[in-house]
């Protein structure tokens, strides 16, 4: 097996197939349809027809996107891929606004004509109650219909394009390596290289990608300016009956109270020696007395004068579905499913864009995978976690695509779920101790990223929110902002910080949504209080498991906590004790390198 490209063929032949052009008529059909029957949103029937034929046409529309972007993520230079985008996101723009009058009947109608609605025989709109229950919570912020319109209709050649822009330039970026070769690369290959074992090419490549950053710091800081200001200004005007604080619509999308985040944050800051401890113990296995900004990301070196061990993909496949058949052979045919049919694409390329993600074709509910592989084990690691995010979409493929929207929070559970399972299964496989303390490698290596940077992250974009209501930051100062925020998390672990985290990770510029971070420390802890259930659960674990998969698209994150855990998201204990376990791997860790 070769490393895989994607199959995309289950949607469309390719970008100039007849049948995209068909789906966008129909789209637009559907679109006028709603128009036209506006102003009868409050009978029944027609709000029923309504709600069909928005989500009949936001599936099309879905998958017409998808299939677009999975073209412009291998290369984001294809033109005619990126026009589609732009096509698209004025449809999907002309769509939202042609169902806003129903939305706003929704928002407002009485909980008589709700239960009216909900009564009909098609799950797309007897599936709508946790969906309109969430918006109807969103009442006393909503502007009028025009002037929602308007929003809708501004924000595609407005915030979406700064989103846009960050995307081209990241994507066609490429970085001057810093060891004197004046050797380039893309700027997604570079990025790799910090998550590798590659140890002397990581600080001319993060050097570089600092140089890239310096260089285009003016663009960048437009971009992260522009987008905050749009949603600032935007809040404001929604701010009419009551104050809407920035945070507001990230919990909203989050699924999770407020109460709940600052739990969560509380407590991992009253942990913060954890992951510093993680960090410590990583510098000590480098030879260093502190980790650098360039290998906080990198793989383990080797404890003997082995090479570090490299995954072909091929292997890393067979370790991912052996790993996920210790849960149940449904899971590792699972995987099998995925190779056989072509849904992951993760050969490198040039051009190719940054990360790793996971996406679906709406229409035939196919789950795909992307990113770019370099046979490190955190690259295995990766895949088992985007393979993870598939294996969510998989079981709620018979559900209505209403009922399978989860929010980002429960999105990390099945990919760090997965993640964890990869890991047992290799510490298992493990015969010497320093094959023990590779594997643990990944423990710490998850500490130091999730307990530290994603809270970086978070406090980061949290203190620019503020400092942003006063006016717009340069650049230099949002590399103060982030190296203030960086020291203040990172401690005595690190030496230096990394001035540019802010233009160099794409989650800042994502145009959708904002604060892309703390869900990952959720979803990372969460999921080891559902993996703590496995042992003690057995043969039962996997349909409990699936069951609680099944209900992220339908209810709060603390519903789905209370009921599959019985625990409460707004205390501390819950977040304690997860963190508790993974300090107690850290200690292992620690007392085997001792015994070296």
């Amino acid at each position: 097996m070769t490393t895989p490209k994607w199959d995309l063929t289950i949607a469309y032949q390719g970008l100039g197939d007849s049948k995209i052009t068909q789906d966008i008529s129909l789209i637009q059909q559907c679109i006028q349809t709603l128009e036209v029957h506006a102003d009868s949103r409050n009978s029944v029937s027609v709000m029923q027809n309504a709600i069909q034929t928005r989500e009949a046409a936001g599936k099309l529309l879905s998958t017409i996107n998808t299939f677009a972007n999975c073209h412009a993520s291998v290369d984001a230079t294809n033109a005619e891929a990126k026009s589609l985008v732009g096509r698209l996101a004025k449809l999907s723009s002309e769509l939202e606004q042609a169902f806003t009058p129903f939305q706003d009947a929704l928002v407002s109608a009485p909980e008589g004509f709700i239960d009216e609605v909900l009564a009909h025989e098609s799950e797309d709109v007897a599936g709508q109650r946790f969906q309109i229950a969430c918006q109807r919570k969103l009442a006393d912020t909503k502007l009028s219909i025009a002037e929602e319109q308007l929003v809708s209709a501004l924000q595609v050649d407005g915030k979406d394009a700064w989103g846009r822009l960050y995307d081209n330039i990241t994507g066609s970026l490429q970085v001057t390596l810093e060891d004197g070769s004046n050797n380039k690369m893309g700027f997604s290959q570079a990025a790799s290289v910090l998550y590798g074992t590659d140890f002397d090419a990581q600080k001319p490549a993060w050097q570089g990608i600092q140089n890239a950053m310096r260089q285009n710091q003016e663009s960048f800081a437009a971009i992260l300016n522009a987008l905050s200001g749009w949603r600032l200004t935007e809040y404001q005007k929604r701010s009419r009956l009551r104050d809407v604080h920035f945070l507001e619509p990230s919990l909203h999308g989050s699924r999770i109270e407020a109460s709940t985040l600052d739990a969560m944050m509380d407590t991992a800051k009253a942990n913060r020696a954890v992951g510093q401890k993680a960090g410590a113990l990583m510098a000590r296995v480098h030879g260093l007395d502190k980790m650098k900004p360039w290998n906080h990301l990198a793989g383990m070196p080797s404890l003997t004068d082995a090479e570090p061990k490299t995954y072909p993909f091929d292997e890393a496949i067979e370790i991912i579905r052996s790993a996920f058949a210790t849960v149940d052979p449904e899971m590792a045919e699972f995987v099998t499913t995925m190779v056989n049919n072509g849904w992951i694409d993760a050969a490198p390329s040039d051009n190719r864009r940054l990360g790793a993600y996971c996406t679906k074709f709406a229409a035939t509910r196919t789950p795909l995978v992307f990113m770019t592989w370099g046979g490190s084990r955190s690259n295995l690691l990766t895949l088992a976690h985007e393979i993870g995010h598939a294996f969510h979409n998989w079981v709620m493929r018979d559900m209505p695509l209403c009922m399978t929207r989860y929010p980002m929070t429960l999105a990390e559970t099945a990919s760090i779920f997965a993640e964890n399972i990869v890991r047992d299964y290799l510490l298992d496989q493990v015969e010497t101790r320093e094959e023990k303390l590779e594997m643990l490698w990944e423990e710490l290596s998850s500490c130091y990223a999730l307990m530290i940077n994603i809270p970086v992250r978070y406090e980061f974009e949290k203190s620019f929110y503020e400092q942003r209501r006063e006016g717009e930051l340069e650049a230099s100062q949002l590399c103060e902002l982030m190296s203030s925020t960086w020291q203040e998390w990172y401690g005595d672990s690190m030496e230096g910080s990394d001035p540019y985290f802010w233009a160099s990770k794409l989650h800042f510029s994502i145009s959708e949504v904002s604060f892309y971070n703390y869900p990952y420390l959720f979803g990372y802890l969460f999921s080891i209080g559902v993996y703590a259930q496995r042992e003690a659960k057995g043969k039962q674990f996997y349909q409990d498991y699936v069951n609680l998969l099944r209900d992220t698209g339908s209810m709060m994150a603390e519903e789905v906590v209370q009921k599959h855990l019985g625990m409460d998201l707004s205390g501390a204990e819950f977040w304690q004790q997860s963190i508790d376990r993974v300090a107690s791997k850290i200690d292992e860790f620690e007392s085997l390198l001792d015994q070296l």
